[in-house]
């Protein structure tokens, strides 16, 4: 019977050790030796305090006291013990035992059950909070798991989805689950419909994967209506940087004509400096490319850059726009009123593109935006500060201008503090092979060709021509010249060039003939109000300049005596 209980004890997990009443080991199994790594042999017949440091043993036979569950360090681990008295029929303690086991592991696993559930947690945070549609499905393409998003998403719920196959979602297509299950692969972008409503979605797929076998598969569905709103959105922002951003630098400048580059260096020394920018040149000579250069090279390029065609509007809309209105200020005006550019390209540059074209009323808005540095809304009395850098640009002789009396010479001194010339094509004709290549060079993409060459032939013709469309002109010329090229020809030649020497003669006698015929006639506002100024100055002149009376006698308002008065220069 002894025999039989050794051999329990020594193939038991746990590690046992008992001491007498003496405090003497009397039993010292194999667990304990491999704990403690103390020898039977050695430990077995000695004091318990002698083999164990720190025993609790004897303090048990003192007491009678039980130590249960107790945790404890033992050399490199961790265990667990209990502790009791061993008594004799009279309830007298003549000895103690103790039981323990190595819980190293054990809190390991513990440790690790605990990460598991916390990141267990953190992922199903995660699943329900996204706002993408996940499903989840197991090896057999069973549906395990969906979230909020994917019924919000489908119009699926829960139990029309849990427990069945993959294909039960779909509405037309084939399942993203079941091609990833059958490919071990992930699938990526495919188009299907899903739920009752037919909902169109972008669906991506990937295996899900453990120890090398395949558990199931995870699929993330995306709305097609929401990306195309955002792509709609994100096209809509794109236009709209792209009319507020200047897209030329001083490296879009084509030329090395002496002329053009005195004009760039003037433009590059205008950039360092916030004065106003007066361009002048024909059409066609590119101004619009000088001015986006400006703003670029300037302390301001980060900021909006505004392109205002001042003769494309009327003087009432081109105001409106400019300036900006309040609430009421005429039939039509949105509630709330509208910020002016001025407003809008405050801390940036604008661009007044025919500034020779503003009416006399804008003049003096002008005037006082270049004055003062602020504007006043259409129909308000309150002023608006405004940090603005105006370029502006013409074809028109300014001076005459101011001579007639058409154009402010108070304005014209404002806007001419930094004029740059910008020489016509006409007179920088060493530049046109330069320009031809570059022409060539953008009109290959538009195109789909591979021109890079113009004969010395072609290049002569070119140099013949006058240009008075400048290099708009050129332009489509070159751009014609593409058109009349086989596929497989890469170079311009003399046949490739449209008649454009000719066509300049003929065109040229014609608008001679046409501006003869037009001046010998003046148009029909010209006549009236050379009449009304010539009225108004009668008038004036019998009450002697009393402008009340003369206002009366004209059955009109004194502001608009007085308003007539400054446009007629009285």
């Amino acid at each position: 019977m002894r025999k039989e209980l050794e051999v329990i004890l020594n193939s038991t997990h746990d590690a046992m050790i008992a001491i007498n009443k003496y405090g003497v080991i009397t039993l010292f199994n194999k667990a304990a030796e491999y704990l403690t790594g103390i020898n039977k042999d050695y430990a077995l017949n000695r004091e318990v305090e002698k083999v164990i440091l720190n025993t609790r043993l004897n303090y048990i036979l003192e007491t009678g006291d039980f130590e249960l569950n107790r945790e404890q360090d033992l050399g490199n681990i961790k265990i667990i013990t209990n502790r009791m008295p061993v008594k004799n029929e009279k309830n007298e303690v003549i000895g103690a035992v103790a039981v323990f086991r190595d819980i190293t592991e054990i809190q390991g696993l513990s440790n690790q059950v605990n990460n598991l559930k916390e990141m267990q947690s953190m992922l199903e945070g995660i699943f329900y909070a996204t706002q993408d549609a996940i499903s989840v499905v197991d090896k057999n393409g069973i549906n395990l798991m969906i979230n909020p998003a994917y019924t919000r998403l489908t119009g699926l719920s829960e139990k029309d989805i849990i427990g069945k196959i993959a294909t039960a979602d779909i509405a037309e297509g084939e399942s993203i689950h079941l091609k990833v299950l059958e490919t071990k692969s992930r699938v990526k972008n495919t188009k299907i419909k899903v739920g009752p409503n037919r909902k169109e979605v972008i669906a991506n797929a990937a295996p899900i994967i453990v120890d090398d076998e395949l558990k199931g598969s995870v699929g993330v569905l995306h709305d097609v209506s929401d990306i195309m709103k955002a792509t709609d959105e994100l096209n809509l922002a794109k236009k709209i940087i792209r009319s507020l951003e200047a897209k030329y630098t001083f490296e879009d400048i084509v030329g090395n004509n002496i002329l053009l580059k005195e004009a760039i260096e003037k433009a590059k020394k205008a950039a360092d400096v916030p004065a106003t920018v007066l361009l002048r040149g024909e059409s066609g000579t590119g101004k619009e490319l000088f001015a986006h250069a400006i703003h670029n090279a300037s302390d301001r390029k980060f900021n909006q850059f505004v392109k205002v065609n001042c003769a494309a509007l009327s003087e009432s809309l081109l105001e409106s726009e400019l300036f900006g209105y309040v609430e009421g200020a005429f039939t039509g005006a949105k509630k709330s009123g509208k910020k002016g550019l001025f407003e809008q390209a405050s801390g940036g540059t604008i661009f007044l593109d025919e500034i020779g074209e503003v009416s006399s009323n804008i003049q003096v808005k002008l005037l006082r935006v270049l004055q003062e540095k602020e504007i006043i809304r259409v129909g308000d009395t309150e002023s608006i500060d405004i940090d603005i850098r105006i370029i502006g640009a013409t074809n028109m002789d300014l001076e005459k201008a101011v001579e007639e009396g058409n154009f402010r010479e108070d304005l014209y001194y404002r806007l001419n503090v930094l004029p740059i010339i910008i020489p016509a094509l006409r007179y920088r004709k060493d530049d046109l092979g330069d320009l031809v290549y570059n022409s060539t060079r953008k009109l290959n993409q538009e195109y789909g060709r591979a021109v890079n060459d113009i004969s010395d032939e072609a290049l002569e013709i070119l140099k013949k021509h006058d240009w008075p469309g400048n290099v708009r002109e050129l332009e489509n010329i070159v751009g014609r010249a593409i058109i009349n090229m086989r596929l497989n020809e890469n170079k311009i030649e003399k046949s490739h060039l449209p008649k454009i020497t000719e066509k300049y003669k003929e065109n040229m006698n014609m608008n001679i003939e046409t501006r003869k015929h037009e001046q010998s006639f003046e148009e029909l506002n010209e006549v009236l109000d050379s009449t009304e100024k010539e009225y108004i100055t009668k008038v004036l002149d019998e009450n002697k300049g009393n402008k009340t009376l003369t206002a009366k006698i004209l059955g009109i308002s004194i502001r608009s005596l007085y308003y007539k008065l400054e446009r007629h220069g009285i």
